[in-house]
């Protein structure tokens, strides 16, 4: 069995009730459920909070809140896969066979079907423990800069001073959208980006964290300009 898992807790501190908040017209969340029933990709698709409200909306756009998140998973350090491999681990003690378990966050209202499918296509494509969504960066990583304490600059790669952008390696970033993997790699703890997973990349026109405000409006208009090519 495929399924996937999207957490939500409650206690978003930079955007209050971010995973409910009303996003181009459905609470933001609502987007993320409606990926994963459009991709037709899994038999269950369970949301894991300790929010009831979210659990509300959750339920109310189809998809299944069977547990409520225990309080050491709800904090700020809870950590993705600890979440990830709580809900596998429920599954699995209701006797459920599941073979793969897809992470989808809350706030990726920019997550297409057909990303989830090709990301199946690349886990299955190979003996990987993972396949998650990623960008390249821009510009890239390779021409960044940090400040001294002095009040100057120094490179962060001073080997790449010389070489010209098309020759640069291309840095890859987690998109912040979908994570596939297996049951047993979540239960395990396997790190996500590490040699047994492999990148399916989003163009970076359609990546957005959404981590305050500034990010939250810019995703809006990205989402209205992909609603508006699509009408055309």
């Amino acid at each position: 069995m495929k399924v996937a898992v999207i957490p939500a807790r409650g206690g978003s501190k930079r955007i209050p009730r971010k995973n409910i908040k009303m996003f181009c017209g459905r609470p933001m969340i609502a987007w993320s459920i409606l990926a994963a029933q459009q991709s037709g990709l899994f038999e269950r698709i369970i949301v894991t909070t300790d929010d009831e409200e979210i659990a509300e909306v959750a339920r109310a756009w189809g998809a299944e809140t069977p547990f409520v998140r225990p309080p050491e998973l709800s904090d700020d350090y809870a950590g993705t896969t600890e979440v990830i491999a709580h809900a596998t681990r429920w599954l699995q003690d209701q006797g459920v066979s599941v073979t793969a378990v897809c992470c989808i966050y809350a706030t990726a209202p920019l997550i297409r079907p057909e990303d989830l499918a090709r990301g199946l296509e690349l886990f299955e494509s190979g003996d990987w423990a993972y396949a998650f969504s990623v960008a390249e960066f821009s510009p890239s990583v390779y021409r960044a800069f940090q400040a001294s304490a002095e009040g100057g600059v120094s490179m962060l790669f001073p080997e790449f001073f010389t070489t010209r952008s098309q020759d640069l390696p291309v840095a890859l970033h987690d998109a912040g959208q979908f994570y596939w993997g297996l049951a047993d790699a979540w239960t395990q703890g396997l790190k996500v980006f590490d040699r047994h997973s492999t990148p399916v990349c989003i163009p970076r026109w359609r990546v957005q964290d959404i981590d305050d405000m500034d990010d939250w409006i810019r995703a809006e208009m990205i989402f209205k300009q992909l609603m508006s090519d699509q009408r055309q």
